[in-house]
């Protein structure tokens, strides 16, 4: 195995709108000389607006990402799959090629309730969590 590649991480969610997007995001710019980041969703949809925001915040554009499903990956081999929610890990198939598969839950933002500011929030704190575990582990 070539020491020198830079390790290929797939962060999964079930919609690939803001859990896995905010990861890939964040994995890129924090180490983005040792790993090459990747999302998809078990169900993709659209990138949320409030990721997007929460993301600029810190500097990090991921405005021109996009929903995708596992099928767009292929067969691309990758040497870890993230799976950031209960429902992604529960339904995630076997990725070809995938050395190693684990979890790390997040609470899904897209779900907050309440004011603009209230929702905002809420993506600011996962943002920060996953940040946070993503420095730690990584």
């Amino acid at each position: 195995m070539d020491t020198n590649r830079k390790k290929r991480i797939l962060f999964v969610c079930t919609h690939n709108s803001s859990r896995s997007q905010m990861a890939e995001g964040l994995l890129r710019a924090l180490l983005g000389d040792h790993y090459e980041a990747f999302s998809a969703g078990t169900e993709p949809t659209r990138v949320h607006p409030g990721a997007i925001e929460a993301m600029a915040e810190i500097g990090i554009d991921i405005r021109n990402h996009r929903s995708k499903g596992l099928s767009f990956f292929g067969d691309e081999p990758f040497d870890e799959v993230v799976t950031v929610c209960g429902h992604a890990q529960e339904i995630c198939p076997v990725v070809p090629g995938t050395h190693l598969k684990r979890h790390q839950g997040f609470e899904d933002p897209a779900t907050a309730t309440g004011t603009e500011a209230d929702v905002l929030a809420a993506f600011r704190r996962v943002r920060d969590e996953i940040r946070a575990w993503i420095l730690e582990t990584y």
